[in-house]
Formats: structure tokens, sequence, C-alpha cells
């Protein structure tokens, strides 16, 4: 009977959660998968109990057993925590990072070991399987431990390869994408119940706007600027709102959004190489 792979999740936040999530619910059983963290043992109960997955204090536990180590700990936390592990780690295991800003040489130094490493910007959307990923690939990493990376997170959505310099304006971009859109509709569930909608009226319409809205943009060939002007009629309710979003600069307020954001994935790594050295 081949031997089924072990992924141990190296950390327990957010991430690791709506990809443990999704994961387990497509390819993955949760005897597979093995997660532990810093210290927290309450989350590492909850995750156990929520997921069915098995969870483990010592970390050189977990990290024997591994054929796939995910690295999901807090950016500002992974110069620490990965040199605390790299005793552990050995050459035959590869290292799955989704830790926003940090490269793979950064990783493949604080291990201190040629091991194949796949970086990679999933979103938390995973939890559902409707993930937008891209990955990239260390020195070390060969296409064969990236067909392993795409499969994996091909469980939780669609992935991308992509060249890693191009990773920080993936989390800028799709990483943190979802929080975007939930911030927006808070901004339209707010609007709603000014405007005297009831809550559960003014959701439904909502989630099925935005849906819909998607639905289209994935399924015609026509640019969201055409689909736009084609709502919009002279002198219509639609045109009166969107001079309101115009007057705000709606549009420079999301495009420099995702470039802080993106800037911000260049500033936590370079901020963990410089406490590295």
């Amino acid at each position: 009977m081949e031997k089924r792979t072990t992924i141990a999740f190296m950390g327990a936040g957010s991430m690791a959660e709506a990809m443990i999530a999704g994961m387990t619910k497509t390819l993955y059983q949760p005897e597979q998968i093995i997660v532990t963290n810093r210290c927290n043992t309450e989350r590492l109960a909850y995750i156990q109990k929520t997921y069915h997955v098995r969870t483990e204090i010592n970390k050189d536990t977990a990290l024997k057993e591994a054929d796939i180590v995910i690295l999901a700990m807090k950016p500002k936390d992974a110069a620490e925590a990965i040199s605390s592990i790299a005793h552990a780690i050995g050459e035959h295991q590869l290292i799955i990072s989704v830790l926003a800003g940090v490269t793979t040489d950064t990783i493949v130094s604080l291990i201190g070991k040629p091991v194949a490493v796949v970086r990679a910007m999933p979103n938390t959307s995973a939890a559902i399987g409707q993930s937008a990923t891209a990955i990239s690939c260390g020195r070390y990493a060969n296409d064969s431990h990236l067909a392993t990376a795409q499969a994996l997170f091909e469980t939780v959505g669609i992935v991308t390869a992509v060249n890693e310099e191009d990773l920080h304006a993936v989390t800028g971009l799709s990483g943190s994408g979802p929080a975007y859109v939930y911030y927006l509709v808070e901004a339209m569930e707010k609007a709603a119940d000014e405007i005297g909608l009831e809550r559960e009226v003014a959701k439904d319409l909502i989630l099925q706007t935005i849906i819909g809205a998607a639905h289209m943009l994935r399924t015609t060939d026509k640019q969201p600027a055409m689909l736009r002007k084609e709502v919009t009629s002279p002198g219509g309710t639609t045109e009166a709102g969107i001079g309101v979003l115009e007057h705000y600069h709606y549009q420079e307020a999301v495009i420099s959004c995702i470039k802080r954001a993106a800037e911000r994935s260049q500033e936590l790594g370079k901020a963990l190489l410089s406490l590295h050295r």
C-alpha cells in the first residue's frame, strides 16, 4: 500500500486554518495533517476539534513524520521560529511557505541546508475551495516540487506559477484581496441600514450583487469599464452613485491600497532579513 503524504503545519493562524479547512474537504484525510504552533495549546485544541487533524506540541515530533512542511507562522516570528526547527528539517522534505514577504533564499539561509522551498501566496477563501494562489520555486526546488505544491493548492482553489519577485504584487492584490471585498460589503451594509432596508434583505441583495458581477466578469469578454458603462445610464441612479465615488477618488484609493499592501510585503521581508543578519 502506497504511503500517504503527511503534511505538517508550522503555525495555526487564519491562513493555516483556511488551508486545512479546504484540504480536508477535498484530497487529504485529517490524519494526514499535523498542526503545531509556538505555544497556544487552546488554539491547537480548537483546530483538532474542528477539523479532526492531529496536533502536536513538540515541533520535532511533528516534523519527523512530515513529507511536506508548511510554514504558516506570523512573518514577524518567522526568523526565530524557522531557526528553532532547522535542526529537525531534512533535505528530503518539501518546504512550502505562505509567509508574506519572506523570500525562499531567506528561508534556505535560516534552515542552513539546501532544502527545496516553494513560496506560495493563497488567500483565506481557501477555506471554501475558492482561493487564488500564486506559487514560485526557490533555488533548490525543481519541477516535481512545483507540481506537488500546485496539486496541494489546487485542492483549495486556482493556482498560478509566477516569478518570485512578483509575489509581493500578488500579496497586495489577491492575498489581501478578500479583505478589500469584505470592507466594501461592510460599507454597503451600513448604507443599506441608513436607507431603511432590513439587515437580512440587504445581505441577500448585496451578496447576490457581488456574486452576479463576479460571474459576469468571468463569463463575458467585455472589460469591466464596458460593463460599468452599460449599467450607467446618462442622468440615472448609477451615474449619480458613481459620481460620488469619483468625487472621493474611489479608484485611486483602491489602487493606493493595493500598492501599499505590496510595499508592506517587501518591508516584512526586509525586516526579517535584517533580523537574520
